[in-house]
């Protein structure tokens, strides 16, 4: 039996496909012109979703350790006060999209779950190549631990979220974390992480359906580690399907399409996770590709991931 599209997905992806027919897609390696079409393309369909009105948005600031400053936004729901806290990184193949792009997608969680959220605004490549995101990143969850107090957050109660590159960056977060002796962090959400640079050849039964491509993929790792990208000496902070030993990680929660290129590298994450010894929740949805949850917002496969994705927020 062949793969399909969940209908509700393929109905919602149907003016999409319409649209590029007939158009060539950039080769592998522009990402300038993928950045100017994706960038529109994300915030047209994030930007038709309305916003909660119950989310406030507070603006703050960490320091990268080469001295840059890092923007980073703060939502929280009206009046709770939950004690713990997600640091996000948003997505977009290490150089696409924005604090901007995902500002929708970051005052839903807090909506839905009662946790705030705190939004991370890094340098992407290929301007700001490995290890600028990450170690931008990680700057920022230490300004979360170290400010727990001020944001009303139990420090043990701080957790790592993302999704597609961003995902992977929380992974990544995780791995430096342990490695680094902290911040301790009480799990990793991670929403269709990209994980492994190797993921370069594509599988003929994804591919008819795939909305992030192994030539987006190549592009994606090329902007972020350039030649060195699918050789032997990618680090697991780049590229945490790199590392070696998974042991010692907080609890795990993630979730891929069954259409979705990043398919086989994350289910093998989360069974490496699962051998280490480290708490795992599995989702993989039949029938949607990557980022199925930006186009089509309405579907039932949606409403349950969202829902999966508040649950655990407001469990930590």
């Amino acid at each position: 039996m062949t793969l399909r599209m969940d209908p509700e997905v393929a109905q919602a992806l149907a003016p999409l496909a319409e649209a590029a027919a007939g158009l060539t897609p950039p080769p592998a390696g522009d990402w300038q012109t993928r950045r100017a079409s994706t960038d529109a393309l994300i915030s047209q369909f994030t930007g038709a979703v309305a916003p909660p009105p119950d989310v406030t948005v507070t603006e703050y600031q960490a320091t990268a350790p080469d001295g840059t400053p890092i923007p980073m936004r703060l939502y929280r729901r009206n009046g709770s006060s939950p004690g713990s806290l997600a640091v996000y990184l948003h997505g977009g193949g290490m150089f696409l999209c924005s604090i901007e792009t995902h500002d929708p997608i970051c005052r839903a969680y807090p909506a839905a779950s009662g946790v705030p959220l705190l939004s991370v605004d890094y340098r992407f490549a290929p301007e700001h190549p490995y290890p600028s995101a990450v170690e931008d990143s990680y700057a920022a969850l230490r300004w979360a631990a170290a400010h727990a107090g001020e944001l009303g957050v139990d420090p043990a109660r701080i957790a790592v979220m993302g999704d597609s590159a961003g995902g992977g960056m929380a992974a990544a977060l995780a791995l430096m974390a342990r490695d680094r002796g902290g911040p301790a962090l009480a799990a990793q959400i991670l929403v269709y992480p990209m994980l492994d640079d190797r993921t370069t050849r594509p599988d003929p039964q994804i591919a008819p359906f795939a909305m992030w491509t192994t030539d987006d993929n190549i592009t994606g790792w090329g902007c972020l580690l350039g030649d060195a990208a699918g050789g032997p000496d990618v680090p697991s902070y780049a590229a945490p399907a790199r590392a070696t030993d998974l042991t010692g990680l907080p609890p795990a929660y993630l979730e891929v399409g069954q259409l979705d290129i990043f398919r086989t590298e994350d289910l093998a994450y989360a069974e490496r996770l699962s051998q280490a010894g480290v708490p795992v929740e599995l989702h993989l949805h039949p029938g949607v590709p990557h980022a199925f949850d930006v186009f089509a917002p309405d579907s039932a496969v949606t409403r349950r991931a969202q829902a999966d994705r508040a649950r655990v927020l407001a469990a930590l």
